[in-house]
């Protein structure tokens, strides 16, 4: 089964190909994509990484969790599942 990896501290000029060719020396990459802002496409500096199997995946984070990466240190971790969203425009507190 698939795992899903977080990839933080990312230069805003990487792209999703830059993090499949870094991931894929370590196992075989499923998807990689960074993160970026819907108004402007620019990078968040984050990314996912989708690694074929738990074992990869772990490979992954043990080997290039602090490694250096077009200059920075990479912070790699397994990712969170996400938050649930609340209503737009609204109060998140539930009314009484």
């Amino acid at each position: 089964m698939s795992k899903k990896l977080y990839v933080g501290n990312l230069l805003y000029e990487v792209t999703d190909e830059d993090l499949k060719t870094q991931f894929a020396t370590v196992g075989t990459v499923v998807s990689a994509s960074v993160i970026r802002f819907r108004d402007s496409g620019r990078s968040k500096g984050f990314g996912f990484v989708e690694m074929s199997t738990e074992e990869e995946a772990k490979k992954a984070v043990d080997s290039m969790n602090g490694q250096d990466f077009k200059g920075r240190k990479l912070v790699v971790s397994e990712a969170r599942p996400p938050r649930e969203r609340t209503p737009m425009g609204g109060d998140s507190q539930p009314q009484m």
